[in-house]
């Protein structure tokens, strides 16, 4: 039984705690999010059921709950909870955890969690030292990272484990965290009379970018900021307004990592947006890169290849304006090339959509590495050098600028193959009509 000293200690403590902190959940089922793994029927919560947890990769963003999640599972299935730091451990650490681990399991005692925050820093040799205790079942491991583990952590501890993606909390999920910490007298800000204006909860939820620990901040800054003492008995209600909580929020750091997965989701995320022709969500995805301070080479060759391959013909100025921006970036520079940027962007997605020149060099080269390769006609080889006249190249050659139509009416390939199929949309649909006609002259038809 504690003393009340030792109350006291623990209360004083708990105050100094953030509200990010005190409200982390205690249970299960007060977690919040991540319904696709946590859900009724999710993979995650059948695991737990089992009891087979195994070992487990959580990766997100951050405040989405990966520690509080390691922690609840240990409490789930009663095992011991060991909390590791890949940026702060070392292998020594390790290796006397796994020992203490293998002991404990064999003497009939509890099983270990092994939770390592950050595990993506550990390096190859680190990660190594897990792998026979994780196949053997030594400990359940939780390793919790903000990169892709596809990209930053070992083949072959990845291949042992379940990978769990977090997903940034809906606002919605966000509003509902906020509403149960303004009611919760024990671990929120349920001591204080807060009346909650229309918007304020919206607007802390669109500011957090799905991150539980920057909305709760936010919240507990905007109320305590505006109140001396607890708001009991006759003192008047604490307003919680939309601009009580614009003052208490700062400008929000870019999540955009240039050489990670964050890197590729957005430049795809853009590519996607321009290809599908919302010309808002295009520009929004250049200004996320721009703002995490994106290579704009990069961009500008992005674009270029965009032209092409999801425009062509449909119009044929999307890949001089492309060009044109890619020089003028060169030359002029951030920040004032952002400009162009957001010119060919809108552009780009205003344009008509083909990507049969696209198709069309797919299939050649298809063709060719499949063995489907076609000679030369020889009334196209080249006769100028030595020896081809007598070899009969060139003979029977028409030369279309000779012809009425400009269109000789011969074989150009030699078998009847076609790879180019203009769509019906922009200039390309002119172009669809002329290849009609174009092709029926080549074949000599009247």
């Amino acid at each position: 039984m504690k003393s009340l000293f030792e109350e006291s200690e623990a209360e004083n403590r708990r105050r100094a705690q953030p509200l990010a902190a005190r409200m982390r959940p205690q249970r299960l089922d007060e977690f919040v999010g991540q319904d696709h793994f946590l859900g009724a029927d999710g993979l995650l919560r059948r695991l737990i059921a089992a009891d087979r947890l195994g070992s487990i990769l959580l990766f997100g963003p951050p405040g989405t709950g990966k520690t509080t999640l390691a922690r609840l599972l240990a409490s789930e299935t009663k095992a011991r909870f060991r909390q590791l730091s890949a940026i702060t451990s070392g292998v020594k650490e390790l290796r006397e955890l796994l020992d203490t681990a293998r002991e404990e399991l064999s003497t009939g005692g509890t099983r270990t969690l092994l939770f390592i925050d950050e595990i993506h820093r550990f390096n190859k040799s680190q990660q190594d030292v897990l792998l026979h205790d994780v196949e053997d079942g030594i400990v359940s491991l939780v390793g919790a990272t903000t990169a892709n583990p596809f990209f930053a952590v070992n083949r072959a501890l990845v291949s042992r484990s379940q990978i769990f993606e977090f997903q940034p909390l809906s606002p919605a999920e966000l509003v509902d965290l906020l509403q149960r910490a303004l009611s919760d007298k024990a671990r929120g800000l349920g001591e204080w009379k807060v009346e909650v204006r229309a918007g304020a909860l919206e607007l802390i939820a669109d500011h957090s970018d799905g991150d539980a620990r920057r909305a709760l901040n936010i919240l507990e800054v905007s109320v305590l900021s505006a109140a001396s003492g607890p708001a009991a008995g006759g003192t008047p209600p604490i307003e919680l307004t939309q601009a009580a909580v614009a003052g208490s929020m700062q400008r929000k750091a870019v999540d955009y990592d240039r050489d990670g997965d964050n890197h590729y989701d957005t430049i795809s995320a853009m590519i996607k947006s321009i290809r599908g022709s919302d010309v808002d969500a295009g520009i929004y995805w250049l200004a996320r890169m721009l703002e995490g301070g994106e290579d704009v080479r990069f961009l500008c060759r992005r674009l270029v290849i965009l032209a092409s391959e999801d425009i062509g013909n449909a119009d044929p100025h999307a890949l001089p304006l492309a060009v044109s921006c890619m020089q003028a970036c060169e030359f002029v520079g951030l920040p004032e090339c952002q400009l162009a940027l957001s010119q060919t962007v809108a552009y780009l997605s205003c344009a008509p959509k083909s990507n049969a020149a696209t198709t069309a060099i797919g299939a050649a080269r298809r063709d060719i590495r499949e063995g489907r390769v076609v000679p030369v006609p020889r009334h196209l080889r080249d006769s100028h050098y030595h020896g081809a006249a007598q070899l009969g190249h060139g003979d029977g050659y028409q030369y279309s600028h000779e012809t009425e139509s400009g269109i000789a009416s011969q074989e150009y390939l030699g078998v009847d193959r076609q790879y180019y199929h203009p769509v019906p949309r922009g200039f390309e649909s002119e172009l669809q009509q002329r290849l009609v006609a174009i092709r029926r002259q080549l074949r000599g038809d009247s």
